[in-house]
Parts: structure tokens; sequence; C-alpha cells
């Protein structure tokens, strides 16, 4: 017994030094960086880079250069409330005022509840929860949990698949490793077909 938790200890090691050591390279890769760009790189964002695209530096460099592109030019930690108020009317997507049980941020949707037909307001709705569940995830806690419920949702008040294109591309290449899992209550039977082919 004592052998085994020994061995644990060895493992859980040499994972830490083997991520610090990718963490290093990744820093040394993307060079410089100052403003923004230096405060987002912080050693736990790296790491998700470098999970998102299996410890292979190279790859996680290019997707975090994509991202501090992209987080220059779409600014999303200067999104305010009073901009996106009007997607959030209809209690659509929301942050929950509570957590689940490992202390992660919760997002609740209902898709049901869409309200706008306008992409760009959409997308910047959905950028400013996922900034804001991020400031309001607990010391040490990553990850969040996503409760999509599916009640009353047709194909007639479904985000169009140009905005949901959009917004899988923003949740994959500039919010890696965020999602802890997502539950999807009461899915229409048109996802049935989507879910066989996986």
């Amino acid at each position: 017994m004592f052998q085994r938790k020994n061995n644990a200890c060895n493992i859980e090691e040499h994972d830490a030094i083997f991520q610090e050591q990718k963490v290093n390279e990744l820093k040394a890769a993307i060079g410089l960086l100052s403003g923004r760009s230096l405060a987002y790189c912080s050693d736990a964002c790296m790491k998700r880079y470098l999970k998102a695209r299996n410890w292979n530096v190279a790859k996680s460099k290019k997707m975090l250069q994509g991202s501090l592109m992209w987080r220059s030019a779409y600014k999303p930690e200067e999104i305010c409330w009073n901009e996106v108020a009007v997607e959030g009317e209809t209690g659509k997507a929301y942050r929950a005022d509570f957590h689940d049980r490992d202390g992660r941020t919760v997002l609740i949707m209902t898709p049901a509840r869409q309200n706008t037909t306008s992409h760009d307001n959409q997308l910047r709705h959905l950028v400013y929860l996922l900034e804001n569940a991020i400031l309001n995830l607990p010391e040490g806690q990553e990850q969040m949990v996503w409760l999509i419920d599916f009640t009353g949702w047709s194909l007639s008040n479904a985000v169009p698949i140009r905005t949901a294109r959009e917004s899988n591309n923003i949740l994959q290449n500039h919010y890696p490793e965020r999602l802890a899992t997502a539950f999807l209550y009461n899915p229409p039977k048109i996802f049935e077909a989507f879910w066989k082919t996986q």
C-alpha cells in the first residue's frame, strides 16, 4: 500500500515537472508580451492552451497567438452589460447565483428564449457571459459548467447556423479547457442524428 502511494506521488511530481517545462517552452516561444497580453498569459492560461493541443508547444503557440490577436481586436474585457443587456432580457443565458459542488461557476442557457436576430450582439453577449463567469471562478478553479434547457426549443427560434458556428469557434479557439461539463436537458430529437455520427 505504501509503495502505491509513493508511485502516485512520483507520477504527480513527474507530471508537474513536465507541465512546468512545457509552460516555460511556450513562454519562450511566445516571446516578450506587454499590457493585456501579458496579464492574460498566466501560467494557468498557458497550461490550458497546452492541454488543448496535447502539450504540443508549436500548436499551442499558434492557438495562443490567434487568441491574443482576437482579444486585441475584439476586446472582450471591455464589453459592458449595458451594451448586451437586450440579449439577456429574456433570460436566454445567464450566470447562475450558485456554484456546482466542485465550486465551479454555472452558466444556464435556455435557447427557446431567443429574442434577437443580431449576429454580432449575440456573440458579444456570449463573450460577456464567458468573461464574467471566468472572473467569478473561485481561486484555483479554471472551468465552468453549462446547463442547457431545450424545453420549448424549435427550429423557428434556433440561433442561425452562422452564429452557432462562430460561437463554437470562439469557445474552442479562445476559451480552451474552460468547459468542465455541459448538461443538456430535454434535447430535441433532431440532435439524435448528430450524436449518432459522433
